[in-house]
């Protein structure tokens, strides 16, 4: 099921996004953590929402993008994610890996998420479950440290509809459902100071994850490599500069098919994906 999200950060006019949308995350306060941990578990900003929402009905409760990545939305499966993949990404898939301990930490997956500890993280049990269902932990800390000082966020869920797709298209670039991501907003003084995305490129067959961050006028501050375990290359190319204060609906088409042009084809389609869901979305 597909939420409209037009509710989110809003145009003022100008290019880029300003005003503050109705829903917001304060990393500080517990009392305030309570209150927006509910609005949390009502909104589901994850970079596969499909999943959290079958979390919450096996299992009562939302998950943090965590329970199956391993360092948030739109990076690398952990071992649960990766089981529950293998097992169909269903409701049946809950229970096909229930009894499995997807994390090696010597609790079933099922016993872990009943007791709201993290199937997918080792230090996370039931007796222990840590705080990867905290406010803090739902933004990751990569996107974190390109924003220092910021407390207060919104994790949008970019959740592609038709029109996106076709929108992306005029633009030069191929989305699909598989590009369905969440947008990180950071707010200061209740207005949005730019964006962060996690995304995957894919080298010869193994996968890579990058970083992608903006101002508000969504030109690209800068694209960084984040997890490049498999392909180790990726962290040393140079072509990431060239991408750095570009409007992101104006980022070039990737030409050729080495690791350079596959980076450059990833960027296109991430700004690609900001633009058509805050620019006019």
């Amino acid at each position: 099921m597909r939420r409209n999200d037009n509710s989110g950060a809003q145009s003022d006019g100008r290019r880029g996004f300003s005003r503050l949308p109705p829903r917001t995350f304060r990393l500080t306060a517990a009392a305030e953590a309570l209150l927006l941990a509910t609005v949390f578990a009502s909104t589901a900003a994850h970079a596969q929402p499909v999943f959290a929402l079958m979390f919450k009905q096996q299992f009562g409760y939302a998950p943090s993008c965590n329970a199956c990545h391993r360092d948030g939305g739109g990076s690398a499966l952990n071992a649960y994610g990766e089981s529950f993949k293998k097992a169909g990404e269903t409701l049946a898939a809950f229970k096909a890996i229930e009894m499995l301990d997807a994390d090696g930490d010597g609790f079933a997956n099922a016993v872990e998420a009943t007791a709201k500890a993290n199937p997918g993280a080792k230090a996370s049990t039931p007796k222990a479950p840590g705080d990867w269902l905290d406010l803090a932990s739902l933004i990751p800390r990569e996107v974190q440290n390109r924003f220092p000082g910021v407390k207060t966020w919104l994790p949008k869920d970019a959740l592609l509809t038709d029109a996106d797709v076709a929108r992306a298209a005029t633009l030069g670039a191929k989305l699909g459902k598989a590009d369905d991501n969440t947008i990180y907003i950071p707010l200061v003084e209740q207005k949005p100071a730019g964006t962060a995305l996690i995304f995957a490129a894919e080298f010869r067959g193994k996968p890579f994850y990058l970083l992608m961050t903006t101002d508000r006028q969504l030109n690209v501050a800068a694209v960084a490599p984040m997890n490049t375990r498999q392909v180790p290359a990726a962290a040393k190319s140079a072509v990431y500069a060239k991408f750095n204060g570009l409007a992101v609906d104006k980022l070039p088409a990737a030409s050729g098919d080495d690791l350079d042009a596959v980076i450059t084809a990833a960027v296109k389609k991430a700004g690609t994906l900001l633009y058509v869901r805050l620019k006019g979305a």
